[in-house]
């Protein structure tokens, strides 16, 4: 059996839909559908591009014109809606696809399917291309999304609009000025549903990465209207804690005074790659009280170049009393990985507490070879 993510475009996924697709639509010639996916270059493509081609052959069997099509397309999710089909069922993502590939010049008819398909799969990605040509239009219909009954709408107004939403196209007007998604942040930010309370943490630290001081305007405003939301503020300002920024630092009570590493040192000065890497110290509160303690640690990772580039890694942050001691030994693990390639040569390792880097310490890292 595959383990690929992409196969779960498979033929058994196919004769479902089409078994579902053809109740809606008795004429729906479930073979020629099966035959148009099934090109010989298909089993060569990626997930992504698996989505982008069946909702390419999709559209041979949908009317042409949008505005009836998003009606049968509504209909049809609401059909496997009432058969129980699991929420966000990946597979189904090419239907989002569909609506702004073949939909972008019918934003009426496009607005009304994305509201119902996105209950069913998500469309953060297919709002995105709507934003770009309708900027004005999509962002009021984005805040009013934002008061909808149901989360995975609510969500949608505030996921879809991330500046820099991974594996999705950018948008760069908000990265130059994301004040009009200040509105949509103010109306989800003591949401009910987690989902969405995260979805605006995402977007906030999306903002930050741009203009780190409307994040901190945020926090500030904010911090203290609730447990739940200083949450949301905490995990929005990842990036600036783990840059180390001061004013954010502060905010959340990281002050790095009294606070001690010592006996710092790499315990496995040589790694091969698909090994671990151990490190220890000893930390310290050497003043009176209380103090919170945010615990990281940096990689510095060879590149291709032979150059160095910096990671940080969150261990714990928690309070600690006076005189408290602890010896800590963590381990990073060189496993291969799909999202990154690892090059022998010299890293380095540090410990980070509230902000304050100790010196980093050296070790190799050697190819299995070795």
């Amino acid at each position: 059996m595959s383990r690929l993510f992409k196969d779960i475009f498979c033929l058994s996924f196919y004769k479902s839909f089409c078994n579902e697709f053809s109740l809606l639509s008795p004429s729906f010639d479930a073979q020629l559908f099966i035959d148009k996916i099934f090109v010989k270059e298909f089993k060569f493509f990626e997930l992504k591009e698996r989505i982008s081609h069946t909702a390419m052959v999709f559209s041979e069997f949908m009317p042409k014109d949008f505005l009836e099509a998003s009606e049968k397309l509504i209909e049809f999710v609401e059909h496997l809606t009432s058969l129980g089909v699991k929420r966000d069922s990946i597979a189904y993502l090419f239907l989002s696809d569909y609506i702004w590939m073949y939909g972008i010049d019918d934003l009426t008819s496009s607005i009304k399917a994305i509201e119902v398909v996105t209950q069913f799969v998500t469309c953060e990605f297919t709002v995105r291309p709507f934003i770009l040509k309708y900027p004005d239009e999509m962002m009021k219909q984005m805040l009013t999304w934002s008061t909808h009954d149901s989360e995975h709408v609510r969500r949608l107004s505030s996921e879809g609009s991330r500046p820099r939403l991974p594996w999705a196209m950018a948008l760069p007007l908000f990265k130059k000025d994301p004040s009009p998604l200040f509105s949509i942040l103010e109306n989800l930010k003591n949401d009910s549903s987690e989902y969405v309370r995260r979805s605006v943490a995402n977007n906030l630290n999306d903002i930050s990465k741009d203009h780190p001081d409307v994040l901190i305007s945020f926090v500030e405003k904010w911090k203290g209207t609730s447990k739940e939301t200083d949450w949301l503020l905490k995990h929005a300002s990842r990036t600036l804690l783990k840059k180390g920024d001061s004013t954010v630092l502060a905010l959340f009570g990281l002050d790095p005074s009294g606070l001690t590493v010592s006996s710092f040192g790499v315990d496995t000065p040589v790694v091969k790659i698909g090994e671990r890497m151990s490190f220890s110290f000893i930390l310290k509160n050497d003043v009176n009280g209380t103090k919170r303690v945010r615990l990281e640690y940096a990689i510095y990772f060879m590149l291709k170049n032979g150059k160095q580039s910096k990671k940080v890694f969150k261990i714990s942050e928690k309070d600690i009393g006076k005189g408290y001691c602890e010896w800590v030994v963590r381990a990073h693990s060189f496993r291969l990985i799909t999202t990154r390639t690892y090059y022998p040569g010299e890293h380095k390792c540090s410990v980070i507490v509230n902000g304050k880097e100790s010196l980093a310490c050296p070790f190799d890292v050697v190819s299995v070879e070795r």
